[in-house]
């Protein structure tokens, strides 16, 4: 069973936690270092930006999610995330993100999306925009997977998979299966380790 975290400062983690147990999978809170030991998986979720770095910094969790990110575990950033994983932010994903980008709470909008996350076909999913953000620049290392207009929404890394956008909270769980399958794949590479620690379940 994989072992994913799940940042638990602020923000619609427990969403995640639901998708990630139906999928077989084991969801950890992550509110302090200790928490990182062993992770197969990360998650960031959205939320507040603003409150989620104070969080972030308070605790002690900026190098060790660094750490974590920067040794190639697989990682899944949405709405927020994204902008935690920024060059601005935790810088390990080499793009910049604008906050709020599509305007107030107000301005919410669900939109389909073809993601390309592997394999010969993109597959669709409804991705669901609250204050959310868009990729202002990126590197030339990262791939953009999907645009509403011209506003790149959707990005990857090498492992690390940011996207704008909410899909948890419509119990949408293909973004969530991709992290599973990188984690798993990389579980399978000749001498890896993985995520066996006894662990906190979120509630």
């Amino acid at each position: 069973m994989a072992l994913v975290g799940v940042l638990a400062l602020q923000g619609d983690f427990e969403a995640h936690a639901r998708v990630l147990a139906g999928l077989g999978a084991q969801a950890q809170v992550v509110r302090e270092p200790a928490d990182l030991d062993r992770l197969d998986a990360l998650v960031i979720p959205g939320g507040e930006s603003t409150t989620m770095t104070l969080g972030i910094e308070r605790e002690g969790l900026a190098e060790p999610l660094r750490d974590l990110v920067r040794a190639g575990t697989p990682t899944l950033g949405t709405c927020a995330g994204l902008i935690m994983l920024d060059r601005d932010h935790l810088d390990v994903l080499d793009i910049r993100a604008r906050r709020n980008a599509f305007g107030r709470q107000v301005s919410s909008f669900e939109e389909e999306l073809e993601l390309p996350l592997g394999g010969e076909r993109s597959e669709r999913v409804r991705a669901v925009f609250i204050r959310a953000p868009w990729v202002e620049e990126h590197g030339g290392e990262v791939e953009v997977l999907a645009s509403v207009g011209e506003r790149p929404v959707a990005v990857r890394q090498e492992d690390v998979l940011a996207v704008a956008f909410h899909t948890e909270i419509t119990g949408e769980d293909r973004l969530h299966r991709w992290l599973l399958e990188r984690a798993a794949a990389r579980a399978d590479a000749p001498g890896a380790t993985t995520g066996t620690a006894a662990t906190r379940e979120l509630a």
